[in-house]
């Protein structure tokens, strides 16, 4: 199941959200979309959706004069000792519209400690997470999570963790060559999803793509059970594509 690559994924578009908020915070009384595109130097057909999203998220209100200011999303990411508690609920609430958006249980897993750990996820009733049968920390080799991670390290620290977490046959379709592992790897796209077709667990088909958010690594991503397996094209696309305020509350 060949994915093409995404031209609007979020590893060039956050930059320009970070480029046009800073705008914004300068002018405190408001300041128009004309003059944004004249400061930041965004052709108005991307500035129009990227000022779609920053409102759609509450980065940016806009002011019944047309103006915009920031908004309360951003000022309580900017507000010092409850951000951290700000920025959870903010990702939250993201993943929560994520999963209705895309039908499927989403999940943000970061690379901490030289491990792989999910850190928020939002599932329900219709779109159950996966069964961790085995520890995603041993299972870098055959997730869509793990294999999205080590996309973001050098060889050596791919090496590092393989030396921790020793390759293992998960179902019939897991690599279980390192060789083979390394070149996959290398040869994902870095706008294209990393898929799970059944590697990990028999019944479960995945997607990810990375989060790239300063120096942390870290991604986005969705699981559908085999039956829905179809819809995984389209899913993994959305999931691109609505990975940039994902990536924007990381790097605020």
């Amino acid at each position: 199941m060949a994915l093409k690559p995404e031209p609007t994924a979020p590893f060039h578009s956050v930059q320009y959200a970070l480029r046009v908020l800073e705008t914004v915070s300068k002018h405190g009384g408001g300041v128009t979309d004309a003059q944004i595109a004249r400061e930041t130097g965004l052709p108005t057909g991307h500035l129009a959706p990227m000022l779609a999203m920053l409102r759609r998220e509450g980065y940016v209100e806009q002011l019944s004069d047309g103006a915009y200011v920031i908004g309360d999303s951003l000022v309580l990411l900017g507000s010092g000792v409850t951000r951290k508690e700000a920025l959870e609920a903010k990702l939250q609430e993201t993943l929560t519209e994520l999963r209705d958006s895309v039908g499927a249980a989403v999940y943000i897993s970061r690379y901490i400690d030289g491990e792989v750990k999910i850190t928020q996820f939002a599932d329900g009733p219709r779109t159950p997470k996966v069964n961790e049968w085995v520890d995603f920390r041993s299972a870098a080799h055959a997730s869509a999570v793990g294999k999205c991670l080590p996309t973001q390290l050098d060889v050596n620290g791919r090496r590092d963790h393989l030396s921790r977490h020793k390759i293992a046959r998960l179902t019939s379709r897991t690599i279980t060559s390192e060789q083979l592992l390394f070149s996959k790897l290398d040869s994902q796209p870095p706008t294209v999803p990393v898929l799970d077709l059944q590697e990990y667990a028999v019944g479960t088909v995945c997607a990810a793509v990375p989060l790239t958010a300063g120096s942390a690594v870290g991604c986005l991503a969705l699981s559908l059970p085999i039956e829905h397996a179809h819809r995984l094209r389209q899913a993994a696309d959305t999931l691109n594509r609505r990975a940039a305020p994902v990536v924007l509350s990381l790097a605020i």
